[in-house]
Order: structure tokens, then sequence, then C-alpha cells
């Protein structure tokens, strides 16, 4: 194994799609270290910029780039968890155990690793539940527990509280700061500024598909560099 799959580099990368123009000409790099939290009202394009980046989606023009250049090394270190994972139908450990296959983890070691994985998620307990039959903070938190099993070395994040109530939303951010402790690079889509706040060291902020600033994130809060980021910063619409 290399060093490092990092950077993750886009060289004026752009995608439309039917037409229609949703990633304009960004240029990035993406740094091993501190949590990185794109950050942006619904419909700035920040699932599509994190599909680019996780390579489910092939840019219309320009370049990503990791480090590492082999593609199987690639899908082995990085994971992405989306708004509304999709549960296998089988058990919760089943849905662990399934990931470590596809993973090329050797058969007598997938079930530790599994319950290892639900454990540092807080659903050993349910391992045997049918996955599909949890609420929507259980699914998520058992897509973050198919994450942690692999160890990646890079986690994209959509929106992975979008949908869930304040306590199962703390949950998961709980979850995150510990993937973050154990050295696996955060790359978070949002638009809820407390969560920036509280899970960010560093905002790239995204409007209609482009990059109008990147900062530290209490300089961000502080301090925007553009009038956009500041108003929505303030809480307003950006297309008002």
């Amino acid at each position: 194994m290399s060093s490092s799959i990092l950077p993750l580099t886009l060289d004026n990368v752009a995608y439309a799609s039917n037409g229609q123009r949703i990633i304009a000409g960004v240029s990035l790099s993406i740094e091993a270290g501190p949590s990185t939290v794109i950050l942006g009202a619904n419909g700035a394009g920040k699932s599509v910029l994190m599909r680019l980046m996780h390579g489910l989606l092939r840019p219309t023009a320009g370049r990503v780039r990791w480090s590492e250049a082999d593609p199987a090394s690639l899908r082995r270190r990085q994971a992405m968890v989306f708004q509304r994972p999709v549960m296998l139908r089988r058990s919760a450990l089943a849905n662990v155990v399934y990931a470590l296959q596809l993973a090329g983890v050797p058969s007598g070691e997938r079930e530790a690793q599994a319950r290892a994985a639900l454990d540092e998620v807080g659903l050993r307990h349910l391992a045997q539940r049918p996955a599909r039959v949890l609420s929507g903070g259980e699914q998520q938190r058992l897509a973050l527990a198919r994450a942690w099993a692999l160890h990646p070395e890079v986690l994209f994040l959509d929106e992975p509280t979008a949908n869930l109530d304040p306590s199962a939303a703390r949950e998961i951010e709980t979850v995150i700061k510990a993937f973050d402790a154990a050295g696996t690079k955060i790359v978070m889509a949002t638009h809820n500024l407390g969560q920036a706040r509280r899970l960010g060291d560093e905002v790239i902020y995204l409007q209609a598909g482009r990059v109008l600033e990147r900062a530290p994130i209490e300089q961000f809060f502080a301090r925007p560099a553009t009038a956009e980021a500041a108003a929505f910063v303030k809480g307003e619409l950006p297309w008002v």
C-alpha cells in the first residue's frame, strides 16, 4: 500500500446533465488532515461535486486525480455515505459483512470486524435486526458502520443528518467525530451552519456550481471574504 491516496486534485472540473450546468470549472486540492466541509444552499451542487470526487460521476470536462493510481486500491481506501443510505435485505450484521466481502476481507475475519464496527456506532444490540426495519438514524449509523469496518483513508459524507431528528443527528455527529479522531479524512457536504461549525476545520463554500471561497472554519464565519458567503452565513437565500 502506498503512503496515501491523497491529495485529491480537481483540475477545472465541470459537469452538466441534460444541457444544464451543475458544476462549473472547479479547481481545488483536498489534502490529508483537517476535516473539510463543502457548504452551500440546497441546489448549489454539493452532492454532485462529492460524487465527482468519489468517482461515481465522470466530469463533463476537466480531470479528477488521486495520488494513488490503482483503481482497486482507491475503491478500498475511500468510502461514501449518502443522505438516504441503501440497506440490503438482510440483517444489520450481514450488511456490514457484505461490505467486507466486497472489499476482499478474508471470510474468517469478516464477522469479528463487522461486530467491532457495529460496536463503534452503538448498534451491536441490533446486529440481527433486519436492516430495513431500523429507524432512519439507525440506518445511517449502520451505513457508517459499513464504512468504519473498511477503515477508509477518506470518508465522503453527503448531508448525513439531513433527514434526521436532532437526537439522531447528534448520534451521527458523534460517530463522525470518532472517524476524524481515528485519522480518517472527512469530506462532508452540508447546508447546516451549526453542523459545519461543529464538525469542520475548513469550509469550501459552493454556490451555483462554483467554489466562491475556501477558508478555515472560524475565519469563514467571522470574516467571510465574499458577499455571497456573508449573505449565506446570515441566513439569506443566495438567489434573492
